[in-house]
């Protein structure tokens, strides 16, 4: 009886260790598929950043682009505006000077009076302009052609016929802002050759 004791105690051991060992490989296998499970789980998720953070990379550096291009654009504008502003100056600049001339604006007006085939016109000027005119028109013996003190033509002078109705502005504001209009074309195609 010991000795089946001894069997029975052996057997109940070895089935133990059996279920043990089962057990313990069961334990493994599951251990070994969720690890799998969670590097899979880490790796996709890895990916996915990757992926995103390539996306946001490429978002950035055509943003990045755009502003360049904008900023390329907008100093183009800047210089155009600059150098445009520095021609009416010059313009104006150069008017000013040729209308402060008495004599030679004098001229300017009996020939656009001349030009519009009229004696009856109003021609507004300023204090200097206006004596110079009177005295040219008085050598000349003009007739219905009044000179009219306006000091707010400035340099140059307007001329008025048909009883003030039509008027021709040759004052310096006028004639640098007919130049200018005239000469920006050529000062963008200047500046738009390559």
């Amino acid at each position: 009886m010991a000795e089946e004791l001894q069997q029975l105690l052996e057997k109940i051991q070895h089935d133990g260790v059996e279920k043990a060992k089962a057990e313990a490989a069961d334990i493994l296998k599951k251990a070994k598929a969720d690890a799998d499970a969670r590097a899979k789980a880490a790796e996709d998720k890895a990916a996915a950043a990757k992926a995103q953070a390539e996306k946001d990379a490429a978002a950035s550096a055509e943003r990045a682009a755009k502003t360049i291009q904008q900023a390329a654009r907008d100093t183009v504008l800047q210089v155009k505006e600059a150098l445009a502003k520095l021609l009416e100056n010059l313009l104006a600049k150069d008017v000013s000077t040729a209308l402060a001339t008495p004599g030679e604006t004098t001229r300017l007006a009996l020939g656009a009076i001349q030009a519009l085939g009229t004696n009856e016109a109003d021609i507004a000027a300023g204090a200097t302009l206006a004596n110079a005119l009177k005295a040219q028109l008085a050598a000349e013996a003009r007739t219905g052609i009044r000179v009219v003190l306006d000091e707010t033509v400035g340099a140059g002078f307007s001329l008025r016929l048909d009883g003030g109705r039509v008027e021709h502005d040759f004052s310096e504001a006028a004639i640098t802002a007919a130049l200018v209009k005239r000469l920006r074309p050529d000062l963008a195609a200047l500046l738009t050759e390559k």
